[in-house]
């Protein structure tokens, strides 16, 4: 028998891994919520929001963080269950990478060189560092306490994964309180802040996810 169905097949015959789709839901729930309280009641929405939904740059970033969200979280749902694939999941991610690189590669036809620097720096570059992983506490934690429940082969790319939907939902949530809607500046600051909340997630869950 090969170790990865032996594997299978504990995770199967562990009574507690049936818990982990119901944990994971309340997770990215409870989560979601807690974040969004933070945000509407400690940060607050942009002020011209009304308008600003009307454009189409804070339209694609939105639809962007929420598209990244959702595939992430899918993720999430199948790395503590060893006998499914996460193939499909990795190559998804691929599609919001490539639909933010055709919008800076547009930006930047469009802008003169001069604003590249302006638009890339925003507004507010340091709360985006700052707020997304303020903002991804609750998801993340959450999301790795019901992993516990399953049945991750690597600790931490299951950590990982958490890091990646939890910073995706944060910045799907700050999202509707930057004021900075240039391609550029969400290709930069947004990535580095979910890029510091998935590598949090693979110290956490290479620590408290092994089995």
């Amino acid at each position: 028998m090969k170790t990865n169905e032996l594997i299978s097949l504990l995770a199967e015959d562990a009574p507690v891994r049936t818990r982990l789709g119901p944990a994971l839901k309340t997770a990215l729930v409870a989560g979601v919520v807690v974040s969004a309280l933070i945000l509407v009641f400690a940060i607050g929405i942009r002020r011209d929001v009304a308008s600003a939904v009307e454009t189409t740059r804070v339209l694609f970033k939105v639809s962007l963080m929420l598209g990244l969200a959702i595939l992430a979280s899918s993720i999430v749902f199948r790395i503590g269950r060893p006998e499914l694939s996460l193939r499909a999941g990795g190559w998804a991610l691929i599609v919001p990478a490539g639909l933010l690189a055709a919008a800076v590669g547009i930006e930047l036809l469009v802008l003169p060189p001069e604003l590249w620097g302006q638009q890339l720096m925003g507004h507010n570059a340091a709360y985006c560092l700052t707020l997304i992983p303020l903002l991804s506490i609750a998801p993340l934690a959450g999301f790795i306490l019901a992993l516990r429940a399953g049945a991750p082969r690597r600790p931490a790319l299951a950590g990982a994964a958490a890091g990646l939907a939890a910073g995706a939902i944060a910045s799907a949530l700050y999202a509707w309180h930057c004021i900075d809607d240039s391609p550029l500046f969400v290709a930069t600051w947004y990535t580095i802040s979910i890029t510091a909340v998935t590598a949090i997630g693979a110290a956490l869950g290479r620590r408290y996810l092994r089995w």
